[in-house]
């Protein structure tokens, strides 16, 4: 089975290729996808891959990933990406200065786009608490997000893979890949 996955990022390709690793070949493209809003990062995820899919005609996946801050009112939620681009880590600590909730979750909505263009949506979600950066590996938000004891950044690739957000759509679409069972929300092919 051949998946494309399109992202810019490509630390995130190189997470999913290393977690379908002996069962898809991966390949990575970039694409400029035009930046959906809503306040769900599914319904961003679908109406990233149906872009996607009219431009490459092959099955793919795509995500979208939140932050949600609770002492934030859920800041910066879908937003993350930019959030991180402009005020960075050193802007939610701040923000957090004071806060005694630290409490924040990810969610990752991975959409997957078949050959027919059908769409199916695999959400994960892992819970955890902002502290101050530790750790030298992983990207984004992984030096402030803890889960355990432990930052993202201070784990090893493979041990993120087994507990994160992603970590967890992505198992959720590797059992449909595997079964064929409709396990994601479906949409309607593209037309």
């Amino acid at each position: 089975m051949k998946l494309t996955v399109v992202t810019s990022n490509v630390d995130k390709a190189r997470e999913v290729a290393a977690f379908f690793a002996g069962v898809a070949e991966v390949a990575h493209t970039f694409l400029e996808i035009p930046e959906f809003r809503d306040n769900d990062v599914g319904v961003i995820a679908k109406e990233k891959a149906r872009y996607a899919w009219d431009a490459l005609r092959c099955p793919l996946i795509v995500d979208d990933t939140g932050f949600f801050v609770s002492a934030l009112n859920g800041f910066p939620g879908p937003y993350a990406a930019y959030v991180l681009d402009t005020v960075g880590m050193g802007g939610i600590l701040h923000l957090l200065e004071g806060a005694e909730d630290r409490s924040a979750y990810f969610e990752t909505a991975i959409a997957y786009a078949d050959g027919d263009g059908v769409i199916h949506v695999f959400r994960g979600i892992v819970d955890g608490t902002i502290v101050s950066p530790r750790g030298e590996a992983g990207f984004g938000y992984d030096p402030i997000f803890s889960v355990d004891g432990r930052t993202f950044a201070e784990r090893t690739l493979a041990e993120k893979a087994l507990m994160s957000h992603r970590g967890r759509a992505l198992v959720a679409l590797r059992r449909f890949l595997v079964s064929g069972e409709p396990i994601g929300e479906p949409s309607e092919p593209n037309s």
